[in-house]
């Protein structure tokens, strides 16, 4: 990293990033490579994310918060349980060669997809949001489970959590980021824990790029909200199809 526009191109980077984190997900899939182009160990890239993600959900969470939106205290328990996941997700080394995992990820984003299309429409308006009892508990289960994957790598975690906060807990698409962001940002505190005390974090790029991220977070929580679930389910079925073409073809 000795080239002055690598700043530049990292602020809008991650600019971008933050926005399609926000709304849909999978961006990491985005800044990860960034980061190993420009210089960086696979390792520490895999760190130095994790700054810029902390800032990145830190930002929407303030942000749907500006527009009333939050779903406190359930978000809490959610990235609570993610948060021990995310400890035992960091600390694993697993050996998978790339172009495998590239190719189950792109099947699983495409599985992602056609649930989109092909569930049954729900109405949420008749349905009441199930955030208590035995959901809540499932809903705890899952994000530990959420939260090793999380503290791994992160990257496309955001299409699993948008299915089944929507689906299983009946959440409308806005309140989805809203509990999907503020859960990531509790448990990427434990991942960035992890990868500072094993030396595998670069500040002065993770700085840089949270600038773009936090940002773009910024504004696609309050644009989100502004436009509702029409938009956010476009749009993630945009990125969706978007990341496994990439994924399948370009590994």
């Amino acid at each position: 990293m000795e080239e002055l526009w690598h700043y530049p191109l990292l602020v809008l980077v991650g600019f971008t990033v933050g926005f399609i984190n926000t709304i849909a997900g999978g961006a990491s899939l985005i800044t990860l490579p960034t980061l190993i182009f420009l210089g960086l160990p696979p390792a520490v890239a895999n760190g130095t994310n994790r700054v810029a993600i902390t800032i990145q959900t830190a930002m929407g969470v303030a942000g749907f918060r500006s527009k009333g939106v939050s779903t406190f205290p359930f978000n809490l328990y959610l990235g609570i349980a993610a948060f021990f996941g995310a400890i035992i997700g960091a600390q694993i080394a697993v050996d998978i060669k790339g172009e495998t995992f590239n190719r189950i990820l792109a099947g699983i984003m495409i599985a992602v997809v056609l649930l989109i299309v092909l569930k049954p429409k729900v109405n949420m308006t008749d349905l009441a949001e199930r955030l208590t009892g035995k959901y809540l508990w499932l809903g705890i289960f899952v994000f530990f489970l959420i939260g090793i994957y999380g503290g791994f790598i992160n990257a496309g975690i955001g299409f699993v959590i948008i299915l089944y906060l929507h689906y299983v807990h009946r959440m409308n698409l806005v309140r989805v980021n809203a509990t999907k962001v503020a859960a990531v940002f509790v448990y990427t505190l434990a991942a960035l824990a992890v990868f500072v005390f094993n030396d595998k974090v670069n500040w002065l790029v993770g700085c840089i790029l949270a600038i773009g991220q936090g940002s773009g977070a910024w504004i696609a929580s309050r644009f989100s909200v502004k436009k509702g679930d029409g938009f956010i389910k476009a749009f993630l079925i945009i990125m969706v199809v978007a990341m496994a073409i990439r994924l399948w073809f370009f590994i």
